[in-house]
């Protein structure tokens, strides 16, 4: 994992909390991911760039099998991991390998990069949940992987859809899905 590289970023960030926690989430195109996750209650902050790949200093044109990821730091006070996953599944198709609406390729798959035990075990279980719960067609592929280097994309990529509201997303908030609770969530 890439401790000293997310400790630099948190230095960078201004007012971010010494007790925020890290979650790096793939699911397509980052720009819808990004616009949606990043009201939710509870997030401090979020960017957007390159992860689960081998291609070093990730760039737009050269990214390799890097996968287009957000990384969220939130406030565990506020909410919790569970619950940033019961979203991340409700604004992407998780049963679709390696695609998203009309984006296709191993940049747009659904993948989660855990960042400890705990995150892999709430992982495990919520994806358990949603292919029980019926809510999806099919089942689900998302890749769930330790997370490794997390290369920042492009200033132009960074919250786009602020800049551009009309600009083009394939996430959305699915009415009345909702994921059943389980008295061990969280």
């Amino acid at each position: 994992m890439a401790e000293q590289g997310y400790a630099a970023y948190l230095d960078q960030v201004e007012d971010v909390p010494a007790d925020t926690e890290r979650a790096v989430l793939a699911g397509g195109c980052f720009w819808g991911m990004q616009d949606l996750i990043r009201a939710l209650p509870g997030v401090v902050s979020t960017r957007v760039g390159y992860s689960g790949g081998t291609v070093a200093n990730a760039t737009y044109r050269n990214h390799g099998t890097h996968a287009e990821a957000i990384e969220i730091v939130f406030d565990p006070a506020r909410t919790d991991f569970r619950t940033l996953l019961e979203f991340f599944f409700q604004i992407h198709d998780p049963t679709t390998p390696n695609r998203q609406g009309n984006d296709r390729g191993v940049s747009y798959r659904s993948a989660i990069f855990y960042t400890d035990e705990r995150q892999k075990a709430v992982a495990q279980e919520t994806i358990g949940d949603v292919d029980a719960s019926g809510l999806w067609p099919g089942k689900v592929v998302t890749e769930l992987s330790p997370v490794g280097d997390f290369w920042e994309a492009e200033p132009e990529h960074q919250d786009y859809l602020e800049r551009k509201p009309n600009g083009y997303t394939c996430h959305f908030v699915r009415p009345g899905w909702t994921l059943p609770r389980r008295e061990s969530a969280g």
